[in-house]
């Protein structure tokens, strides 16, 4: 019998360079960073590879001089991107603490401007992981901003980024947020009608944000397909032009992100953003549209 995910969530392992809890139940297998975070830097079947990207090296430089560094896998972010804000590094330990079946990883508070980051990680069944990611605002005036939730996967794979289907008449029924360094043009994107496809092997760094009422995402790679889902609120505000979904890819990294919406935190409040994870094993790669649909019906997604 595999060991349940609590009996050895204390236990840590080093994977990557860091000091990790592993969080599994026999057939899946997270690694949770202590010496950094909040993150989580591999997730994947427990006899298959890691699917996260691994970034030890990879970093940009901040204004103050020092470093913001990526490392790959999980992470929270706080949005809008602006750089004396979200790029606040998360270089020091964590709090990892058990819960019935998972982990809560508490981040110091975040002096500059008083918020706390923290993850709380469920294993809810044989392939499915549960995050709900927290900030609290410990500071003495209201905080407008929005939690977002960035997975870095390994480059090679395909994103699927599905796309509204509801018929809207003659009017629109869907818009899409480009970046200035988006090219358009790029083959590696199919611009489908119901789904769009990024082929993750790009040299130049491309993203597009989106309304998700859809909720999910997904990215295959090597037989794996990881879906990751959150709900998406018609009636409330999203940053990056009501983009509650978004799609960064660049030559090293690719990276599948859901974003909550706009919020004034109060002092001592916290708001909540929830993912819901699921891996698929021997998936074939969809080539178009109609695999993707094909692939979609079969796993139930809609």
């Amino acid at each position: 019998m595999s060991p349940s995910p609590i009996d050895k969530a204390l236990n840590t392992e080093i994977f990557l360079g860091h000091e990790c809890v592993p969080l599994e139940n026999g057939i899946i297998k997270l690694f949770v960073t202590k010496s950094i975070g909040p993150r989580v830097l591999g997730f994947g079947f427990s006899d298959s590879e890691n699917i996260f990207a691994e970034l030890p090296d990879f970093a940009t430089s901040l204004p103050n001089g020092g470093l913001f560094h990526f490392y790959g896998g999980h992470r929270l972010w706080v949005a809008p991107e602006d750089i004396h804000i979200t790029y606040i590094p998360d270089d020091e330990p964590v709090d990892i603490s058990p819960l019935d079946n998972g982990l809560r990883i508490r981040q110091p508070i975040q002096t500059q401007i008083g918020l706390e980051k923290s993850l709380d990680i469920l294993l809810t069944g044989e392939t499915q992981v549960v995050i709900t990611h927290k900030i609290t605002n410990h500071g003495r005036e209201h905080v407008t901003c929005a939690p977002w939730a960035i997975t870095q996967l390994k480059t090679g794979g395909m994103a699927i980024l599905p796309q509204a289907q509801y018929d809207a008449g003659v009017l629109p029924n869907r818009s899409l947020a480009l970046w200035s360094y988006t090219n358009m043009a790029t083959p590696n994107v199919s611009w489908g009608r119901n789904y769009i496809l990024v082929e993750a092997n790009m040299q130049s760094p491309f993203k597009v944000g989106f309304p998700n009422p859809r909720g999910w995402l997904a990215y295959w790679l090597n037989g794996t397909l990881f879906v990751k889902q959150a709900s998406h609120d018609a009636e409330a505000q999203y940053y990056d032009f009501n983009s509650s979904s978004e799609c960064y890819c660049n030559d090293k990294f690719l990276e599948l992100e859901t974003l909550a919406p706009i919020s004034s935190i109060a002092p001592d409040e916290t708001i909540t953003h929830v993912e819901t994870w699921n891996l698929y094993k021997d998936i074939e790669c969809p080539k178009n549209e109609s695999d993707v649909q094909s692939l979609i019906d079969k796993l139930g997604l809609e």
